[in-house]
């Protein structure tokens, strides 16, 4: 089975009666990084919110269609969302660390899920730390505040607490719209490590961004699939006149 393969089939999300994707069926590749780009107000958000159920935070969200994750469809109601989110974490527009330390923020997942023995966890914050390239620049700093840190160390921060409990999918939302270029840099080659261990799928406006880290790019517009691909293909033998006029930046 391809760990991480993700098959959407006849996707629909309203919020009232504000239809935001329309009948999206969509296979996303396991153990790679798929792009999902389009100008704002197309769905590019509310396509990665489903992925992991985030949608049902919203009170009038409607959601149908299937989600299947390594066989298994996502939106059945019996499905345990809490264990889901553990298997498919997700990054946002702005770092969020708690307001713990470092060493806290990275084991807060694996304390939720009983791990006790300080050994074990020592090697899990560690291990997800270097995960996320952050370990040489905070091993002397674990129990400092984790609000302390920059930005991107922040961010990074994240993406490690999110590894910690070993998810299979990992939804990044923009996650370098609120920093700098050097950290941004930090970011990207951080994503294009992780493709060899999980799902890496990315939301941006960044076109560039896109086509340097991912593999696949998804075109959205107007909350319809327009176009998905090879990113080299999508980039430079788009089908869609729509895919073409957008990556060239003609409209969007």
């Amino acid at each position: 089975m391809d760990t991480g393969k993700i098959e959407i089939a006849s996707l629909s999300c309203a919020f009232g009666s504000r239809q935001v994707l329309h009948d999206i069926t969509l296979t996303l590749a396991g153990r790679c990084v798929t792009a999902i780009i389009g100008p704002s107000g197309s769905g590019k958000s509310t396509l990665l919110r489903c992925l992991n159920r985030m949608t049902d935070l919203v009170p009038d969200a409607r959601v149908s269609g299937k989600i299947i994750l390594d066989g298994t469809d996502i939106l059945r109601r019996e499905q345990d969302v809490v264990q889901l989110r553990q298997k498919v974490g997700m990054v946002f527009q702005k770092p969020n660390p708690f307001p713990r330390s470092v060493y806290d923020n990275v084991a807060y997942g694996p304390r939720i899920r009983g791990l006790r023995r300080r050994r074990e966890l020592d090697r899990v914050v560690e291990e997800a730390l270097r995960g996320a390239a952050l370990w040489e620049e905070v091993r002397d700093r674990l129990h400092a505040p984790a609000l302390s840190l920059s930005g991107g160390q922040q961010q990074r921060l994240c993406i490690a607490r999110c590894l910690a409990v070993r998810p299979q999918v990992l939804l990044m939302d923009e996650p370098c719209s609120a920093l700098d270029p050097a950290a941004t840099a930090k970011i990207e080659d951080l994503i294009t490590g992780l493709r060899r261990e999980l799902t890496v799928v990315l939301v941006t406006h960044n076109l560039q961004q896109a086509a340097r880290v991912s593999d696949h790019t998804v075109f959205l517009l107007d909350g319809e699939l327009v176009e998905a691909g090879e990113t080299a293909t999508i980039f430079t033998r788009a089908r869609d006149p729509r895919t073409d006029a957008y990556v060239t930046g003609r409209f969007g």
